[in-house]
């Protein structure tokens, strides 16, 4: 299932590599998520999203952080937990 939300954008990290002969190729985008409201929580973090290969840093790399960006997010399972991952992420256009 696919959805469209405003994020704001934290920051990027670009991982490729080779780890004990198995190649690796991601993108995490880290942005803002409200807590749970609740007795024992209150105010925001940071949280983290995986958003395809490295390739997808390039796009975002040059971007002023923190920033507004649309998204457009998948739910995805692998029969036994749920994840969320980004799919596009579009950088909103700054006003002056």
């Amino acid at each position: 299932m696919q959805f469209k939300t405003q994020m704001v954008v934290l920051g990027a990290k670009a991982s490729k590599g080779d780890y004990n002969g198995r190649p690796f190729d991601s993108t995490t985008i880290y942005h803002q998520a409200d807590l749970q409201e609740g007795e024992n929580f209150a105010g925001q973090v940071g949280s983290e999203m995986k958003w395809g290969t490295s390739f997808n840093f390039e796009k975002i790399k040059g971007q002023k952080f923190p920033f507004l960006a649309d998204a457009t997010l998948e739910q995805v399972s692998n029969g036994k937990a749920t994840m969320t991952i980004i799919k596009e992420l579009v950088p909103q256009k700054s006003t002056p």
